[in-house]
């Protein structure tokens, strides 16, 4: 066989791997890719990982809604519209400001004992019964405030009658009279219905029934609260009313006993938060209680969740580099006074704390950009120590290798050796560590935000999103509020766990794959 034949034959033959022959042709890097991209499960993990990627930063991007994007519907809904009592309890009118609480509750005493005098303070009032269940105080025989049941109601909004009036409609109406006179006029009294007529317009009327609007800029018309009082006399539970502008509206009364109240509810169309609304075609994934797109919300939430991951992982490994790499080149008082550090970190209980901060921060209103700074400072402070352990370990072992003795020898700085010659053979077990360190971080970013002490709305985080599922109501009816989530957190995790064990693998030189 000619030579030539032979250097073709060596050309064309495959070498394994891990051939010693292969192995001297393959540069670190090169021989590192090769055995991880053999193990299935890490590129499987790499995959996830890539597209969980491109998922949050590049879906974001693409979303048509925006992470704080509300969405509203128009639906029909019942309000607490009024409320409505009959008066079993007598109400007081003051003519004087004599007539203060402690003359009122003497008044009512009297009424009680049927009397017709009270005394208070030395000074003795008059006690005139008027009408039924209408009485009126005086002072040295000058009336000073009445006490009643039945109650005069204005019919227009903007009307407005004295005490002298009310005095004067409520006697005629206790004793039965069809008119009486007021402010130099002559008023009619329909005593079937209570109703007060100046000539022939209504200007009020008296009923025990009060009724009161729940807002106090609305004002509850003579023909509502006729027909409200209509009802309840009739012992009936709904009735229609078209206001005034001709819109028609539903009311529904609720009898509270302990209290005597009606409570008015009104049924109208309003529009609210779309809130976990079903997956459609406008939003895939449906919307949360805020009424915002789920599917835009996991794209954001995701991007927070790697971002704050990363940056906790960074700050851990700068800050375990330099600790360690100081510990384990100089030694000696240095490594001790560094080690007792890392075992201070070691037993602050982080969780303890980290819940503290959060609370504290809620209390104080830290604006939510600002708190994840914090969150990730506080995180990364607190996961170092492990980092710094590990250097620590590698450089003890590399220190006395004969390449640092030849470095001394030509005279490096300290520095130089440390972090141009040590730590970067470190690097491979920094990396792995860190890769199966995000998972962790990632999965302690989500526990705080489902606890309410991590990221705040309105920024979205897998974790806060979770926390929508407060209730078994929730958990058991809108599966797409937290499956969705848990799943993205699951597979990240995972990934990245995978991408870190082949990651090892493949720089473990022992390893046969």
């Amino acid at each position: 066989m000619s030579k030539k034949d032979v250097n073709d034959k060596n050309e064309t033959q495959q070498y394994s791997l891990n051939d010693d022959r292969r192995v001297k042709v393959l540069s670190p890097g090169a021989l590192v890719a090769k055995r991880f991209a053999r193990n299935r499960m890490a590129m499987v993990g790499l995959i996830v990982l890539i597209f969980m990627f491109l998922f949050s930063f590049l879906g974001g991007i693409i979303s048509p809604y925006g992470e704080d994007q509300l969405f509203y519907r128009n639906d029909m809904m019942s309000k607490e519209y009024a409320s409505a009592i009959v008066n079993e309890e007598y109400r007081y009118g003051a003519f004087t400001e004599d007539f203060n609480s402690v003359i009122q509750a003497k008044m009512f005493l009297a009424i009680s004992k049927k009397a017709d005098t009270f005394e208070y303070n030395g000074v003795q009032y008059g006690l005139t019964e008027e009408g039924k269940e209408f009485y009126s105080a005086s002072k040295n025989g000058e009336m000073i405030g009445i006490a009643y049941k039945d109650i005069f109601n204005a019919s227009a909004a903007d009307s407005q009658y004295d005490m002298s009036f009310r005095y004067a409609a409520l006697k005629a109406y206790t004793n039965g009279e069809t008119t009486f006179e007021a402010e130099g006029k002559t008023y009619r009294v329909e005593l079937d219905e209570g109703h007060i007529y100046d000539g022939t317009t209504e200007i009020g009327y008296v009923s025990r029934i009060v009724v009161q609007a729940l807002m106090p800029d609305v004002f509850l018309s003579k023909a509502f609260k006729d027909q409200l009082i209509e009802v309840i006399n009739d012992g009936g539970e709904q009735f229609v009313f078209t206001d005034a502008d001709g819109v028609e509206y539903e009311y529904e009364l609720t009898y509270k006993a302990a209290t005597k109240t009606y409570t008015i509810l009104q049924e109208k169309e309003s529009r609210v938060f779309d809130t976990y609304a079903q997956p459609s075609a406008e939003h895939w994934l449906g919307t949360d209680r805020n009424g915002m797109d789920m599917l835009t919300r996991l794209m954001y939430g995701g991007r927070v969740s790697l971002v704050i991951g990363f940056i906790v992982e960074i700050i851990s490994l700068v800050l375990g580099v330099i600790m360690g790499g100081i510990s384990g080149y100089f030694g000696g008082w240095v490594d001790m006074l560094v080690m007792r550090i890392v075992d201070v970190f070691y037993c602050i209980p982080s969780m303890p704390i980290i819940i503290i901060l959060g609370a504290a921060m809620d209390a104080t209103g830290v604006d939510p950009t600002i708190r994840m700074v914090y969150l990730m400072l506080i995180l990364g402070f607190l996961g170092w120590p492990g980092m710094a352990r590990l250097v620590r370990g590698q450089i003890l072992s590399l220190r006395e290798q004969e390449y640092m003795t030849a470095t001394e020898a030509t005279g490096l700085t300290v520095s130089r050796r440390i972090f141009k010659h040590l730590v970067p053979n470190v690097i491979p077990q920094l990396i792995v560590s860190a890769t199966m360190g995000l998972g962790g971080t990632i999965i302690t970013e989500a526990t705080l935000s489902f606890l309410g002490l991590g990221v705040k709305f309105p920024f979205a985080s897998w974790g806060n999103i979770i926390n929508d599922v407060n209730n078994v109501y929730v958990l058991q009816n809108y599966w797409f509020i937290w499956i969705p989530a848990g799943v993205l957190l699951l597979a990240t995790v995972l990934a990245f766990n995978l991408v870190g064990d082949g990651l090892r693998d493949a720089f473990d030189p022992r390893m046969k794959r």
